[in-house]
C-alpha cells in the first residue's frame, strides 16, 4: 500500500506540474513574440519543412554542425571554395536557423567562386546565386537576423552597384533588365511611383479574389491557358516569376526603340511560340482592362514568392523616403537594410548589438546617397548599352531629413556613432551644393551652404571658416581633385550642367548657356575618360571606370530625354524646349520620348489647339538616322557574339 500511495502521489505531482507549465505557456509565447526572442515573427508559425531534416537526428545535430562549420572554415582558408560551399549547404539543411552560415555560403558564391570564372555571364550567375540564396532562403528562415540583412544589402551596394568588380557593368545591365521586366519602367514623378506600388500592395492575394473582382481576368487567363496548353510543360500557364518575366518582355518589346529598330516583334512572333501566344491574347481589345487588373496582382505574388519582398514595405519606403527605382541595386540595398533594422530592432537592443545596428544604418544612408548620384535611370532592355544613370536631386531633402533621425538615434553610441553621420552629412551636402550650383539652382545651393556654415562652420562647436567662401569659390574648391578618382562627381557635373543647359538655354532662349553646358560636358567627358586613373580596360574588354560616364552623345541623349519627360514641368515648356533644340539633338531623343509625350499631349487642353505632329514634329532625316542606329545595334550584337565565341574557343584550347 505504501508503494502504491507513493506512485499515486508522483502521478498527481506530475499532472499538477504539467498543468501548471501549460498555464504558463501562453504568457511565455506572448513575451517571446513581444521581444522577438524567436527566429520568426510569430512563435506558433509553422517551421519550414527543411527543419525536419535536422530535427530527425536529435542532439547529434549540434556535434555534426560544429564539425562541418570548422571544416568549412578550413576549406575556405585553403581556397577550396566549392568544397566549403557543399559543407555549408549541408549545415543549412541541419541548422537552417543558423544565420551566419547562410551569409558564409552566399559570400562564398558571390565573391570567392564568382571571380574564378572566365566570362561576365558566368560570374553573374554566381553573384546572383549568392544573393538569391540569402534573400530567398536564408532570410525566410531567419527573418529577424540583422547581420544577414546587412550582408545582403552590402553585396547589392558593393558587388552589384560598386565598381571594384571587372564585370560590374554587366551586373548593372542584367539587374536593370530583370527588374524592368518584373515591374516595368517606373513613372517619372515620386507621387506616381507611390501610386504604382500602392496598386500592387492593394491587389488581391489570390486569383479567385481577383476573378471575382474583375470577371474579365478569368476570360483573359482562360485564353492564355488555352494558347499555352500545347507547349512543353515548363511553358504552360503558371503564376510564377517566369510568367511575369515573359509578360514584361512582351510589354517591353512594344515600347523599346531598339526592339523596333531590330524588328524584334516580328522575329519573336515568328520564332517564339510563347511570345506569339502572349501577343495574340494580350493585344485583343477585350484584354486591356483585364491586364490592368491582373498586372499588379501578379507582381505582388511574384515579389513575395520568388523574391521574398513585401509590396507593402516597398510602398511604405517609397512614400516615406523617396522615389526608388527598383532597377537600381541601391534601392534593394536600402530595402533590405531598412527591413533588417525594423524587424530585428528588439533582438538588437543590447550594448554589443548596437554596432550591428550602426553599420546597418550606414548602408541605408549610403544607398540614399548613391541614388542621389545615379538614381534617375533610363534603360532599353533589348540593347547592350549600359543603363543611363542620372543624378536625382530629389534625394537631397530626403537625406537631410534622414540624417537627423540617425544622428538622434546614435547620439549616445560609444565611439562617436552620431559623429560618424555628421562626417557623412558634411561631405554629402558639400557635394549637393556643387550639384545644385551646376543645375543653376543657386538659391538652393546657397541655402545648404548657409546651413553647413551654421552647423559646422562659424556656428559650429569649434568655429571655423570652411563654409564662409562665396558660392562659386566653394564649388570650385569642392570640385578640385575629385574628378580623378570619382566617376560619380564627373557624371553628376556633366548631367547637371546639361540639364541646366537644356532647360535654361532653350526655354529662356539663351543659347550661350546651352553652348557653355555642351562645351563643359565635352571637355570633362574627354578629360575623365582619358585620365590615367580611369582608362583601365578589364579582361572583358570594358573600361571599368570610364564607361560609367559614357560618351557625350549618350549623355546628351539621356539628359535631354529626361528633361522632356519630366512631368513636374509644364508640358508647354517642354514642347518649347524640344522645338528650339537642334535637329541633331532632336533626332537622338525623338523615338525615345514620342510615345509618352503624345499620351500626355492627348489629355492636355493644348491638343485642341493644333495636331500633335505640328506641335511635336519629327526631325528631318529620321529614317536615315534610324537605319544608322539599327546598323550600330546589329554591329554591337555581332561583336558581342564574336567576343563570346572567341572566349569559348580559348577556354576549349
Amino acid at each position: 500500500m505504501r508503494d502504491r500511495a507513493i506512485q499515486l502521489l508522483c502521478v498527481a505531482v506530475a499532472v499538477a506540474a504539467i498543468a501548471f507549465g501549460g498555464s504558463l505557456l501562453p504568457s511565455i509565447l506572448r513575451i517571446s513574440d513581444e521581444h522577438s526572442l524567436r527566429y520568426t515573427d510569430v512563435s506558433l508559425e509553422g517551421a519550414p519543412p527543411i527543419v525536419a531534416v535536422g530535427t530527425a537526428i536529435g542532439a547529434l545535430r549540434g556535434i555534426i554542425v560544429d564539425y562541418l562549420w570548422l571544416k568549412a572554415g578550413v576549406q575556405k582558408e585553403k581556397g577550396l571554395f566549392y568544397e566549403a560551399m557543399a559543407d555549408a549547404r549541408l549545415i543549412t539543411q541541419l541548422q537552417p536557423r543558423f544565420g551566419e552560415v547562410w551569409g558564409f555560403q552566399g559570400h562564398n558564391m558571390a565573391y570567392n567562386i564568382s571571380v574564378l570564372t572566365d566570362t561576365p555571364s558566368e560570374r553573374w550567375e554566381w553573384v546572383r546565386a549568392g544573393i538569391d540564396l540569402v534573400r530567398d532562403e536564408g532570410l525566410r528562415y531567419n527573418p529577424n537576423d540583422l547581420p544577414l540583412h546587412k550582408e545582403l544589402a552590402f553585396w547589392l551596394s558593393h558587388k552589384v552597384d560598386g565598381v571594384a568588380d571587372d564585370a560590374h557593368l554587366y551586373y548593372k545591365r542584367e539587374w536593370a533588365r530583370e527588374w524592368q521586366f518584373l515591374l516595368g519602367v517606373p513613372p517619372a514623378t515620386h507621387a506616381e511611383r507611390v501610386a504604382m506600388l500602392e496598386a500592387i500592395k492593394n491587389a488581391p492575394d489570390t486569383l479567385e479574389e481577383l476573378e471575382l473582382k474583375d470577371p474579365s481576368v478569368k476570360v483573359m487567363i482562360d485564353a492564355l491557358t488555352g494558347s499555352l496548353s500545347a507547349f512543353d510543360r515548363k511553358f504552360q500557364f503558371r503564376l510564377d516569376r517566369d510568367f511575369l518575366m515573359n509578360l514584361g518582355r512582351w510589354e517591353g518589346v512594344q515600347t523599346s526603340r531598339y526592339a523596333k529598330l531590330l524588328r524584334l516583334d516580328e522575329a519573336f512572333r515568328r520564332n517564339d511560340p510563347v511570345y506569339a501566344a502572349f501577343d495574340a491574347v494580350l493585344k485583343a481589345p477585350e484584354s486591356q482592362g483585364a491586364l490592368t487588373s491582373f498586372r499588379p496582382f501578379l507582381r505582388k505574388k511574384v515579389l513575395k514568392d520568388a523574391y521574398n519582398m513585401d509590396a507593402a514595405l516597398m510602398w511604405a519606403y517609397t512614400s516615406e523616403f523617396g522615389p526608388f527605382d527598383w532597377r537600381h541595386p541601391q534601392s534593394h540595398a536600402f530595402y533590405w537594410a531598412r527591413k533588417g533594422a525594423t524587424t530585428a530592432a528588439k533582438r538588437s537592443s543590447n550594448v554589443e548589438d548596437i554596432y550591428k545596428v550602426l553599420n546597418n544604418d550606414r548602408i541605408n544612408i549610403q544607398a540614399m546617397q548613391a541614388l542621389s548620384r545615379t538614381g534617375l535611370m533610363q534603360f532599353d532592355p533589348f540593347s547592350n548599352d549600359n543603363p543611363g544613370r542620372l543624378n536625382d536631386p530629389r534625394w537631397i531633402k530626403s537625406i537631410d531629413r534622414y540624417f537627423g533621425e540617425l544622428y538622434r538615434k546614435h547620439f549616445g553610441t560609444r565611439g562617436g556613432g552620431g559623429d560618424s553621420f555628421c562626417d557623412f552629412y558634411q561631405n554629402f551636402m558639400s557635394q549637393a551644393v556643387r550639384e545644385l550650383f551646376r543645375l543653376g539652382d543657386y538659391e538652393g545651393a546657397q541655402a545648404i551652404l548657409t546651413k553647413l556654415d551654421n552647423l559646422f562652420g562659424r556656428g559650429g562647436l569649434i568655429p571655423n571658416n570652411k563654409y564662409e567662401a562665396p558660392l562659386d569659390v566653394f564649388v570650385r574648391n569642392v570640385t578640385y581633385g575629385e574628378y580623378e578618382g570619382s566617376p560619380d562627381v564627373a557624371r553628376s557635373d556633366v548631367y547637371a550642367a546639361l540639364g541646366r543647359g537644356f532647360r535654361e538655354g532653350l526655354l529662356l532662349d539663351r543659347p550661350e548657356v546651352l553652348k557653355q553646358a555642351l562645351d563643359f560636358a565635352r571637355d570633362l567627358t574627354l578629360y575623365f575618360q582619358g585620365n590615367r586613373y580611369t582608362d583601365f580596360v578589364n579582361k572583358f574588354g570594358e573600361r571599368r571606370m570610364a564607361d560609367l560616364l559614357g560618351n557625350l552623345k549618350t549623355s546628351v541623349q539621356d539628359v535631354f530625354a529626361n528633361v522632356l519627360m519630366d512631368t513636374s514641368q509644364p508640358l508647354i515648356d517642354r514642347l518649347t524646349i524640344y522645338n528650339r533644340a537642334a535637329e541633331t539633338e532632336r533626332r537622338l531623343i525623338y523615338d525615345l520620348v514620342k510615345g509618352p509625350i503624345e499620351a500626355e499631349f492627348a489629355a492636355d487642353p493644348i491638343a485642341n489647339v493644333a495636331p500633335f505632329t505640328q506641335i511635336f514634329p519629327e526631325p528631318p532625316e529620321m529614317e536615315a538616322f534610324r537605319a544608322a542606329r539599327a546598323a550600330e545595334a546589329a554591329a554591337r550584337t555581332v561583336e558581342a557574339e564574336a567576343e563570346a565565341t572567341k572566349r569559348s574557343t580559348a577556354e576549349i584550347r
